[in-house]
C-alpha cells in the first residue's frame, strides 16, 4: 500500500471516528414516510399522501407493488391501495429502497462511472436477495430487497473524499484496495446514524465475512453473502474463486454448495422486475 493510500485511510478513520466525516443522509421523503409510520396518531392514508407528493415515487411503488415481490392477487393501481396491502414495515422499507437511487447521484464526472457501478450492482443484489428470501420462513423479501441495496453503503463516502485526491481517482486498484478495507466499518456507521435496525446493520458491517458462522436461523447477511456468490458465478471477480463449501451461509439457507449460478433461473424473471422496478 503507498504512502498515499494509507494517509487517505489514516484521515478517513480519524474523521469517522471524531465524528467529522460527513455521512449520506437519508433522501426526505423517506424520513418523512418514517416520521409518519412513527406517528401514532397518523394513519396509512396519511403515509400515503406523503408518498403521492411524490410522483416518481408513486409510481415506482405501484411498479414494486405488482412485482413477484408482494405475490399481489389482484392488480394494484393506487398508492393507497398499495400502502394498505404492505403494512407499516414494507412500506418503509420499500419507500427506503426506492428513495435511495437518490443517493447515488455524482456530483461530479469523476466518480459518476463508479457511483453509477454500485447502484447497479445494488440493485442487482438487491433483486437476488429478495429472491432467495422467499423460500426462508423468517425472512422478508421487502427487508432482504433493502439489505441488498445498504450493503455496500459505506463505498459512498470514501468517493466522496476521492473527489480531493485526482491522483487516486485515477487509479483504479488503488481505490478498491481502499474501498475493501474501509467501506464495512463506514458503512456499518452509516446504518447505525440511520437508526436501521440491527439485522441490517449486521449486513453491512459482515458481509465481506465469507466464513462467518452464526446459531440459529439464517439472517440477512446469510442471503446477502450467498446473493454476492451468485452474482459472481461465471465472472472473473474474486468472489466466483470462492468455493462454495466453504462458505458456512449456504449451508444456513439449505442450499447445496455443488449447484451452480443457473439453478437461479427459475427465479431470473422475477429477479429482472424487481430490478426494474428499482431502476426505474
Amino acid at each position: 500500500m503507498s504512502s498515499v493510500e494509507s494517509s487517505f485511510l489514516n484521515g478517513l478513520f480519524d474523521d469517522l471516528d471524531k465524528g467529522r466525516l460527513v455521512l449520506p443522509t437519508l433522501p426526505e421523503v423517506a424520513l418523512k414516510v418514517r416520521d409518519t409510520l412513527e406517528d401514532e396518531n397518523s394513519s396509512m392514508m396519511d403515509v400515503a399522501r406523503v408518498i403521492t407528493n411524490d410522483a416518481a415515487l408513486s409510481a415506482r411503488l405501484i411498479q414494486i407493488s405488482n412485482s413477484p415481490l408482494l405475490r399481489a392477487s389482484r392488480l394494484i393501481e393506487t398508492v393507497e391501495a398499495a400502502v394498505t396491502r404492505m403494512g407499516s414495515n414494507m412500506v418503509r422499507n420499500l419507500v427506503t429502497s426506492i428513495a435511495m437511487e437518490q443517493m447515488f447521484q455524482a456530483t461530479t464526472d469523476a466518480t459518476d462511472i463508479r457511483l453509477r457501478a454500485v447502484w447497479e450492482n445494488s440493485t442487482q443484489i438487491a433483486a437476488i436477495a429478495s429472491a432467495l428470501s422467499i423460500p426462508q420462513t423468517n425472512l422478508q423479501a421487502d427487508q432482504a430487497l433493502l439489505a441488498g441495496l445498504v450493503h455496500d453503503i459505506g463505498i459512498l463516502p470514501i468517493l466522496s473524499r476521492a473527489e480531493d485526491y485526482p491522483d487516486l481517482l485515477d487509479n483504479e486498484e488503488a481505490l478498491d484496495r481502499i474501498i475493501a478495507d474501509a467501506h464495512v466499518k463506514i458503512g456499518e456507521a452509516i446504518l447505525r446514524t440511520w437508526n436501521f435496525p440491527e439485522d441490517l446493520i449486521k449486513v453491512a458491517a459482515e458481509h465481506e465475512n465469507l466464513g462467518r458462522r452464526h446459531k440459529g436461523p439464517p439472517d440477512y447477511v446469510d442471503i446477502v453473502i450467498v446473493a454476492n456468490m451468485q452474482d459472481a458465478y461465471g465472472t472473473d471477480r474474486a468472489y466466483a474463486q470462492v468455493d462454495w463449501n466453504t462458505v458456512p451461509a449456504f449451508e444456513q439457507l439449505g442450499m447445496e454448495t455443488d449447484v451452480s449460478a443457473v439453478d437461479m433461473d427459475e427465479a431470473n424473471n422475477e429477479i429482472e422486475m424487481v430490478k426494474n422496478a428499482l431502476s426505474g
